[in-house]
């Protein structure tokens, strides 16, 4: 049989000699990363992998660079991608821009929990009328691995607006004042491990106490496709939490992550001057910022388009969003 490696909830392959031409008809000696969790059972991706250019094993998780031929430089964590030089615009343009442009007034501190690749933060950095860009990461390694390794998302902590705090995301919001932030953007990995905290009814609340009156939070919602049930509970505890504001859910699509999908639940706090943020396109795109690449994927109209649900979830979370 080929030879398997186990690297978290990963498996990276070499194809062997074989009359069939090796590992499911391929050529021999091709290595090939294969992504399994329990996440999403009975399948998984699968990308002809080169060269491991980082491998860690921090104090939270494995830590794994790699290079592809199809995608690039690719970030994994457990086992998990997390981002790919081909595709990570179509994940941190959505999550930063569908909730920092639904705002009736430009943004002026904004804090985003996780995010340690730096995606989110340079996403961020493109909005001038920003003073204050913070970050609440649990896992140094990430940050330190995206800095090396993935500079393209990492140009975002060279703003000299940006503050990060190598700190739990949680306990950071909990020690945060009451109303301080315009915007909060949750870039966590899957519930499971130490991110499972993050799709929990206590954390919206102190997200809900740290934003302004009006303000909104954006949180990585898991995919129509293979969790709806978890979206449905996280729409359910967010309307709780989030009452008399607006609680809604888009999507984008992205070819490395399961199902080639990924999901938002967006909410707004009530109590702004301008009425709760129902998240339609208020301000125009952020405009081209020097050392920053240009939007690739984010738009006016995909901002709208992103909150159209397919019929079976239009359906299934009928009862928890507000529109």
């Amino acid at each position: 049989p080929p030879r398997a490696r186990e690297a978290g909830h990963c498996r990276v392959f070499r194809a062997r000699s074989a009359p069939s031409g090796g590992l499911a008809g391929l050529p021999a000696g091709e290595q090939w990363f294969c992504e399994l969790s329990a996440m999403w059972p009975g399948q998984c991706l699968a990308l002809r992998c080169g060269e491991v250019v980082h491998r860690e094993r921090s104090e939270f998780q494995d830590v794994l660079v790699m290079d592809t031929p199809a995608f690039g430089r690719v970030l994994c964590l457990d086992g998990v991608i997390q981002c790919t030089e081909r595709d990570e615009h179509a994940y941190q343009e959505m999550i930063t821009h569908l909730p920092l442009c639904s705002l009736a007034r430009p943004p002026r501190r904004v804090l985003v929990v996780g995010g340690g690749d730096g995606g989110v933060l340079r996403e961020m950095s493109r909005y001038a009328s920003c003073e204050r860009l913070e970050m609440a990461e649990l896992d140094a390694a990430v940050p330190a691995a995206s800095k090396r390794f993935l500079p393209g998302m990492a140009v975002g902590f060279e703003d000299p607006r940006a503050e990060v705090h190598i700190t739990d995301g949680f306990k950071f919001l909990k020690d945060t004042p009451e109303g301080t932030y315009d915007a909060v953007v949750v870039d966590s990995s899957d519930p499971v491990g130490p991110a499972a905290v993050l799709f929990q009814r206590p954390f919206y609340e102190a997200v809900h106490r740290a934003l302004r009156p009006g303000g909104v939070m954006c949180t990585q919602g898991e995919s129509l496709w293979l969790h709806l049930d978890i979206i449905k509970e996280v729409a359910a505890e967010c309307r709780k939490v989030f009452q008399g504001g607006v609680v809604r859910y888009a999507f984008t699509t992205i070819p490395t992550y399961p199902s080639g999908q990924i999901g938002f639940m967006l909410c707004s706090k009530a109590g702004g001057e301008d009425g709760p943020v129902d998240f339609a396109p208020l301000q125009p795109p952020p405009t081209d910022r020097p050392g920053l690449p240009p939007l690739r994927y984010y738009n006016p109209e995909v901002h709208a388009a992103a909150f159209v649900l397919p019929q079976f979830a239009k359906e299934a979370l009928a009862d928890h969003l507000t529109i």
